[in-house]
C-alpha cells in the first residue's frame, strides 16, 4: 500500500495559485477558490483508493508573514477535508519541513521510506484535478516493479511522484521535472515508469486543456472532479476558438 502525502498550503488569497490568476480571467479570490477546488477533489481521489492519505501541510512558522492569519493553517486545511470527505477520521495531518518545495518534498518521501517503513511513498499537489482512484491504484501496481514512478503532465511537469527507495531530492523537482526526477532516480540505480498523461492547472493556459475536457465528461455523464467542474460551470469559464486560436472566456 502507497502513502500519498498531499502537498497542500492553506488556501488563502495570494498564497496560493497566483499564476493562475495573473495568466487567466480569475480574479485572486477565484483562482484561490480554484486550488481549494482542486485540492477538495484530489484528497476524495485518494481516500477513495487504496492508498494511505497524508496531508502534508504547510504550517504557520513556513509562511510568508502576511499570510499568517488568525486561524492556523492546520485547522484551515482540516477544516477543508473534514467538508470534502465523508470520513475524514482515518486521514493524517502532518506539517511540512523544509525551506522549498523539493526539500518539503524530499523529507516527507524519506521519513516515510526510510523512519516509518512504508513500502511506498508518492507526493502530489492540489493542482491535479484528473486524479483518479484508478491511477492511483495503476501507480501502486507499477511501484511494485519500479523504484520510481511518474505521472506524466504538459510541458515536462509531473503530477505524482512515487518511489520505494529515496533519491536526492535536491532541486529534484526543478524544471522540467519530469526529466531531472527521472535522473535523478536513474543516478540511483532505480527503475522508473510512467502514469498516463494528464494536465496539472498551474496557469491559464493549462486551462485551455482541463476545462473543455471537464465540460466534455460531465456532459458525457462520466466520471469527472466534482468539485472542480462545479468550480468552472459556476466561474462560467469556457474556451472559444478566435481565427483558429483558443481563447479562455467567461460567461
Amino acid at each position: 500500500m502507497t502513502t500519498i502525502a498531499v502537498m497542500a498550503a492553506p488556501p488563502r488569497e495570494g498564497l496560493v495559485a497566483t499564476d493562475l490568476a495573473a495568466t487567466s480571467p480569475l480574479t485572486e479570490a477565484e483562482a484561490t477558490e480554484c486550488y481549494a477546488a482542486m485540492l477538495r477533489d484530489v484528497l476524495v481521489a485518494v481516500s477513495e483508493s487504496g492508498a494511505d492519505l497524508l496531508v502534508n501541510y504547510r504550517p504557520d512558522d513556513l509562511l510568508p508573514a502576511e499570510y499568517v492569519t488568525d486561524t492556523a493553517a492546520a485547522a484551515e486545511v482540516r477544516a477543508l477535508a473534514a467538508a470534502a470527505l465523508d470520513d475524514p477520521s482515518d486521514v493524517r495531518f502532518e506539517p511540512q519541513v523544509g525551506s522549498t518545495f523539493d526539500a518539503r518534498a524530499g523529507n516527507t518521501i524519506t521519513h516515510l521510506l526510510r523512519e516509518e517503513g512504508v513500502v511506498s511513498a508518492a507526493v502530489v499537489e492540489p493542482t491535479t484535478p484528473f486524479l483518479t482512484r484508478s491511477l492511483i491504484d495503476n501507480a501502486a501496481m507499477k511501484l511494485r516493479r519500479s523504484e520510481a514512478v511518474l505521472g506524466v503532465s504538459t510541458r515536462g511537469r509531473t503530477y505524482y511522484a512515487g518511489f520505494t527507495e529515496p533519491v536526492d531530492f535536491a532541486d529534484a523537482f526543478a524544471a522540467p521535472a519530469l526529466e531531472t526526477l527521472t535522473d535523478r532516480s536513474r543516478a540511483a540505480g532505480h527503475a522508473v515508469d510512467f502514469l498516463p498523461i494528464h494536465p496539472v492547472v498551474e496557469t491559464g493556459a493549462d486551462l485551455l486543456d482541463v476545462v473543455p475536457a471537464l465540460n466534455a465528461r460531465v456532459a458525457a455523464e462520466r466520471i469527472a472532479p466534482a468539485n472542480t467542474a462545479a468550480f468552472v460551470d459556476r466561474t462560467g469559464l469556457r474556451v472559444v476558438h478566435d481565427d483558429g486560436e483558443p481563447q479562455l472566456v467567461r460567461d
